[in-house]
């Protein structure tokens, strides 16, 4: 067993819920982490941004839900497959976590389309990398192309039993393509492929807009009261 310090950061407003207040537990910035102790650490519905690992701790809400595709069922509906026709034509190829200037001038088109305003739409380069990578973590930067265009880029972490869905960006004058879709429909693949039980796809909020997408994919699993409970077709998560 092994003892992990947690930190609680001082409640702040809330990114997510309008009027809410949040707070976070996080791995303490010196503790040695490796790709073994993060595949523990998301079974107990923690995430990674950057080289932080963290997980929602709020003193009155608990809106925030780790979910996951158990990949071996997954079931994909008429738009799923609609999709991957539509997109049967791009190439993936999977690189490791350096920084290359054409993936960063694609996010930085789409952080201004999608988040104009934002501090996400203005990071610098060393800030672009401290988001998305880390040095201790089995990270991939899958670049999606056709015909030699670069469209998107997903942020993908490889751990012994699962893959986690980190970030996916793409040119916003292809949002025909769902790019985003096809991104996570390429991981649950490259999943099942690899023998993997779990896609990771970070935290849902049921009243999140830009969250929601997440439970489309089923079945699909939510971490509650401590334990992973599937999320049924039809139902509501109940908390």
């Amino acid at each position: 067993m092994i003892s992990i310090p947690l930190v609680l950061t001082r409640e702040h407003d809330c990114s997510y819920l309008p009027g809410e207040q949040a707070q976070s537990l996080f791995v303490h910035p010196e503790f040695s982490l490796s790709p073994a102790i993060y595949g523990q650490l998301l079974e107990q519905g923690f995430r990674r941004s950057g080289a932080q690992i963290y997980k929602p701790h709020c003193r009155l809400c608990n809106a925030c839900l780790p979910v996951r595709i158990p990949v071996a069922v997954f079931q994909p509906t008429r738009k799923h497959r609609r999709c991957w026709e539509k997109n049967r034509l791009l190439t993936a190829r999977i690189l490791p976590a350096n920084f290359q200037e054409r993936h960063y001038r694609l996010y930085q088109r789409y952080q201004s389309a999608r988040h104009a305003g934002s501090s996400m739409a203005n990071s610098s380069r060393s800030e672009y990398m401290d988001f998305l990578a880390s040095s201790w973590c089995n990270t991939w930067f899958v670049e999606f192309s056709l015909a030699g265009e670069l469209l998107a880029v997903a942020i993908v972490d490889r751990l012994d039993e699962a893959l986690s869905a980190v970030y996916t960006f793409f040119d916003p004058r292809h949002d025909h393509l769902s790019l985003g879709t096809y991104a996570v429909l390429w991981q649950i693949r490259q999943a099942q492929q690899r023998n993997l039980k779990w896609l990771y796809l970070g935290y849902w909020l049921r009243d999140c807009q830009k969250m929601s997408y997440k439970t489309q994919y089923r079945p699909i699993q939510a971490f509650i009261a401590d334990v992973w409970r599937q999320y049924a077709r039809g139902e509501e998560i109940l908390i």
